[in-house]
C-alpha cells in the first residue's frame, strides 16, 4: 500500500504544473536527430529571390480550356495569388509575374524564418498553391478545377542593386520573346489552319522582325497594340493608395447617425503594367530599392 502512494505521488510531481515537463521532453535522447538537418541560412545583405514555376502547366491548361495565346482569367487568377502572397509575407518588395511563374522579391535586410531558405521557398510555394485553388472559381466561373495544380520553387540571392534589376530584365524580355512567338504560333494555327507542326516548322528560324510581319501582312495586327499584360507581364508594388469608405457618426446635438464619406490612406499591393527593363520605372519608384525600405 506504502509503495502504490509512493508511486502515486511521483507521477503527481512529474505531472505538476511547477515540473519542468516540457523542458525534460526537449531533452530526451532522441533529440540528436536534430543534428541532421542541414543549416541553410541565406547570406546577409543579399536580395532574396523565390521563383515559382508552373508544373506541367502545358497539360493543365489543356485540360482546363485555356485560351491560346493568353487566358485573361489564368493570368488575373496568378495575379490574385501573388498579391495574398505579398500581403501575407509583408517583406517582399516587388514581384513579377508572366504566363505560368511568379518572382518574389525579399528585402535585402529581412529577417524572416532567420533567413532560412527552406522556410522563404515553402512559405512562398503553399501560400500560391492554395491561393491558386482557393480563388480558382473566382475567375474561371462555371470551370470546374479537374484537379490541383503543382508549383516547383528556387531560391536565388543576388548581392547588388543592380544584379537584382538585371535579373527582373531578364524575366520580362523573356515575357516578350514568348508571348510574341505564342501569338504569332496560335494566329497560323487558329486563323491560317495550319497544324501545330506546321506552324512550328514555319516559325522556324524567324526573328522578332519576321514575326511581326506575319502578324501585320497576313492577320493585320500591330504587336505593339497589343495588351500590355501579354507583352510586359505584371509587376506588383507597394503602393499608399487613399480609400473613400463610408462610416455612421452621431453629430452633436442630432439624435439619428448619419452616413458619411471619409477618406483613408492604406498601403496595398498594386499591379501594373509596365517596362521594367528601362530606368524610368526605377526611378519613379526608389522606395523599391531603398536600403531601409
Amino acid at each position: 500500500m506504502l509503495r502504490c502512494c509512493r508511486a502515486a505521488a511521483a507521477i503527481a510531481a512529474r505531472c505538476s504544473p511547477a515540473s519542468p515537463r516540457g523542458l525534460a521532453m526537449a531533452k530526451s535522447k532522441f533529440e540528436y536527430v536534430r543534428d541532421f538537418e542541414a543549416d541553410d541560412t541565406i547570406l546577409p545583405n543579399c536580395w532574396i529571390v523565390v521563383r515559382l514555376d508552373g508544373r506541367n502547366f502545358h497539360r493543365f491548361s489543356e485540360q482546363h480550356e485555356f485560351k491560346k495565346p493568353n487566358d485573361d482569367r489564368a493570368l488575373h487568377l496568378m495575379t490574385k495569388c501573388a498579391q495574398t502572397v505579398m500581403q501575407e509575407l509583408e517583406d517582399i518588395a516587388i514581384a513579377y509575374g508572366q504566363s505560368d511563374e511568379y518572382s518574389f522579391v525579399f528585402k535585402k535586410k529581412s529577417r524572416w524564418f532567420k533567413r532560412r531558405a527552406s522556410k522563404f521557398m515553402t512559405h512562398v510555394v503553399s501560400q500560391f498553391s492554395s491561393s491558386y485553388v482557393f480563388y480558382w472559381k473566382d475567375y474561371f466561373k462555371d470551370q470546374q478545377l479537374l484537379y490541383p495544380p503543382g508549383f516547383d520553387g528556387r531560391i536565388v540571392l543576388y548581392p547588388s542593386n543592380q544584379n537584382l534589376k538585371d535579373y527582373l530584365s531578364w524575366r520580362q524580355a523573356d515575357c516578350h520573346v514568348n508571348n510574341l512567338y505564342n501569338t504569332v504560333f496560335w494566329m497560323l494555327v487558329q486563323r491560317s489552319g495550319l497544324t501545330p507542326v506546321q506552324a512550328q516548322e514555319r516559325l522556324r528560324g524567324t526573328l522578332a522582325g519576321d514575326k511581326n510581319e506575319i502578324l501585320f501582312s497576313e492577320f493585320s495586327i500591330n504587336y505593339n497594340n497589343e495588351p500590355l499584360m501579354y507583352r510586359k507581364g505584371t509587376v506588383l508594388i507597394w503602393q499608399k493608395v487613399n480609400e473613400v469608405i463610408t462610416k455612421k457618426i452621431k453629430l452633436p446635438k442630432e439624435e439619428e447617425e448619419k452616413e458619411v464619406e471619409v477618406t483613408r490612406t492604406k498601403t496595398k499591393v498594386v499591379a501594373l503594367h509596365c517596362d521594367i527593363i528601362g530606368n524610368q520605372f526605377w526611378e519613379e519608384y526608389p522606395e523599391i530599392l531603398a536600403e531601409d525600405s
